[in-house]
């Protein structure tokens, strides 16, 4: 089961594409999950929300405890940064689409690496 729709619709235009994956895979080695994961491929996606993972173009500091939020935020794109180094290092393709991105866009970016 998916955790956000975007997730999920992403998911179902990678399908319908061909692609076949595995959801919510954890990669112990880096103690994370990938929310898609090809292992075909060596692919890790992760769909990353636009409130949570400091969106340049969505992310809107809130009005109460901004401070703490800004910080928050900042610390979820420093994990998110070392994570993909982390697997890249590792020999794993990763790639990080927003929760706005169209999933027929995401699906045909995926479509691309997987067939490379």
């Amino acid at each position: 089961i998916f955790d956000t729709k975007p997730e999920s619709e992403i998911a179902k235009a990678c399908f319908a594409k061909g692609l076949r994956y595995r959801k919510n895979v954890e990669i112990p080695e880096v103690k994370t999950r990938g929310d898609l994961v090809f292992r075909k491929h060596n692919l890790v996606v992760f769909i990353d929300g636009c409130f949570w993972h400091g969106c340049p173009w969505h992310y809107k500091t809130p009005k109460t405890r901004s401070e703490w939020w800004d910080a928050k935020t900042e610390k979820n794109r420093t994990r998110d940064k070392r994570k993909t180094k982390q697997l890249r290092k590792l020999g794993w393709k990763v790639i990080r689409i927003w929760e706005h991105t169209e999933p027929e866009k995401a699906a045909e970016k995926i479509l691309l690496i997987t067939k490379n």
